[in-house]
């Protein structure tokens, strides 16, 4: 069904439509178009309490199951420099364009702060909900101001970057997930910064370069997206959703009892003065997860963070995958894990290993 802004489908597989490649299906899909369609389409008597789903490339997403209700897809892609200032632009950009695309359309610009967070899966309009984050940054710093539907009031509204109440991989629209449908992010981005280089791995991934004392924020967008290439197996190769664990923050007093009996466990400053934050990855790694491959559910060789699916993994396969992990770790280091991604048609739930081959 076709209507002026959107178009309605039923019962469509998902499969090309997450990077886990997992095939459940969604009840009802909407292809978007134009988001000023959606107080229309959300008027719907038949939409008004459906379960809703929003799905951009579907990177931060594990289906364990298929999808009822309405999953809405935003496919419109516009970039527009709204506000030019000497230091800094405002750009706007739709939810439906490329989170790459968007990083290196900026650096383009002669703009900058965005570098770090090159290559990251996903969409523009799902970067403010998991407030994204890689190699020392997080989009919330540069965001000015979010659009979003709202599905209580049946109109758009404005969030400032303060009403998005942003923390580590967290957001007031994380917290509603089917609330608030973006529509569009505006981002404040200087023309001129030090570049952030201090981050494991990047000074040496500059240096395999040949790149002396400071590179440009080209150059490091470059060594960034090197670093993930070789660590992150490619979503078009092997079904993948990134890292699939948070980093854990924990009270300093355990981050130091286990710094004195683990000396290699990376830890970082965490939320406030008496937290750490501890290197999942590591945790994985060091329970021996990484390369691990249960039927076409796996653990990457490269990046003890990162679930994939190896052909035919099911999103409920997947999820008891991470289940046995995190009930590992936290029998061995008591830490407990906390999934990245958006869970849908399952619950994550540690797996003591005592019944994880029950």
């Amino acid at each position: 069904m076709s209507e002026a802004g959107y178009r309605i489908s039923e019962n469509v597989s998902l499969a090309g439509r997450n990077t886990f490649r997992v095939d459940a299906k969604a009840e009802m899909l909407a292809d978007v178009h134009d988001p000023f369609a959606l107080p229309a389409l959300m008027s719907e008597p038949w939409l008004q309490f459906a379960p809703l789903l929003v799905l951009g490339e579907g990177s931060n997403v594990l289906l364990a199951g298929d999808v009822p209700g309405l999953t809405l897809s935003l496919t419109r892609a516009r970039i527009a420099i709204i506000e030019d200032a000497a230091d800094s632009a405002l750009v706007a950009a739709d939810a439906g364009v490329n989170w790459n695309d968007f990083v290196h359309w900026t650096l383009g610009h002669g703009l900058c702060g965005l570098e770090n967070l090159a290559l990251i899966p996903g969409t523009v309009g799902a970067s403010p909900i998991q407030n994204i984050g890689a190699y020392g940054t997080e989009v919330g710093e540069f965001i000015d101001s979010v659009q979003a539907f709202d599905r209580e009031t049946l109109r758009l509204r404005e969030f400032e970057r303060e009403d998005c109440r942003f923390a580590y991989r967290d957001s007031v629209f994380k917290r509603a997930p089917e609330q608030n449908v973006i529509t569009e992010v505006r981002f404040r981005l200087p023309k001129a910064r030090a570049v952030q280089t201090g981050y494991a791995g990047v000074a040496e991934e500059l240096a395999a370069m040949g790149i002396d004392g400071a590179p440009t924020h080209r150059q490091l967008a470059e060594a960034i997206s090197r670093l993930r290439s070789r660590k992150l197996p490619n979503p078009a190769v092997l079904g993948n959703a990134g890292s699939f664990f948070k980093n854990p923050i924990v009270d300093a007093a355990v981050a130091d009892a286990l710094k004195a009996k683990h000396s290699a466990l990376p830890v970082f400053p965490g939320d406030s003065p008496a937290t750490r934050k501890l290197s999942a990855g590591w945790l994985i790694d060091a329970a021996g997860w990484k390369g691990f491959r249960d039927g076409d559910a796996g653990v990457a060789p490269q990046h003890a963070l990162v679930l994939v699916n190896h052909g035919h993994a099911t999103g409920a396969d997947l999820l008891r995958l991470a289940g046995r992990i995190a009930g590992s770790v936290q029998a061995r280091f008591g830490v407990a894990l906390e999934p990245e991604p958006r869970i849908l048609g399952g619950r994550f739930q540690p797996i003591a290993p005592d019944q994880a081959l029950a």
